[in-house]
């Protein structure tokens, strides 16, 4: 089924009609926001391997967009990832968030290496960031966006992209394999509460559902 989201935006002061049914409307909406690309321009700067910005940046965009917004809500973190297996010294991700925070401050940037996190979250190897964000609790969460060498937006939603346009927040097959994960993503959804920021989600916190 194909969701086709018509919303109306407050942009520059003034009510315009938008839709949000594909990948390229959603990178087009980060293309817009100077201050996304900034962001955006200057993780590509550090020339990391397989990087990408990824989580709420991108959905906080879409729902926010979704409802109606004309101030971006609050990020907790700009989650910056990529994959090294060569360099695995955690105290390498703290140097680069603070080239980060040179280059940008007042950014609450994360830095996380993907080719060590497994033993962090106690499962099997990641094979690249990209599998690692596949594996991420919740599907509308499991997005990432980056600037190729030729400065074009590029969008991964192992997922799709159907549960975040459709603001529906439901766990990855990663996360309903098995009870422990599904126990773990449940705490997440209550500790987060996104409701109370964007109260038209629908949330899924069982299996089952």
């Amino acid at each position: 089924m194909i969701f086709f989201l018509w919303l109306i935006v407050n942009t520059c002061g003034r009510g315009e009609k938008s839709v949000i049914k594909s990948e390229n409307d959603i990178i087009e909406l980060i293309r817009k926001d100077a201050w996304m690309m900034k962001l955006l321009k200057t993780v590509k700067g550090l020339n990391l391997p397989d990087s990408w910005i990824c989580a709420g940046f991108i959905r906080s965009k879409v729902w926010d967009t979704l409802h109606g917004y004309g101030e971006r809500t609050t990020l907790r973190d700009i989650d910056v990832i990529y994959y090294d297996a060569e360099n695995l010294d955690e105290k390498i991700e703290k140097q680069l968030e603070s080239t980060l925070v040179s280059l940008l401050p007042n950014v609450p940037w994360s830095v996380k290496n993907q080719a060590r996190m497994h033993s962090r979250n106690r499962v099997a190897p990641y094979s690249s960031a990209i599998d690692a964000i596949a594996k991420f609790p919740e599907t509308a969460t499991a997005l990432g966006i980056k600037l190729d060498k030729n400065d074009n937006l590029v969008l991964i939603a192992p997922h799709g992209i159907i549960d975040v346009i459709s603001l529906t927040v439901r766990p990855t097959p990663f996360f309903t394999a098995n009870k422990e994960r599904i126990a773990v993503y449940q705490k997440r959804i209550q500790q987060k509460n996104w409701r109370l920021t964007w109260n038209r989600l629908i949330t899924t916190l069982h299996i089952n559902e």
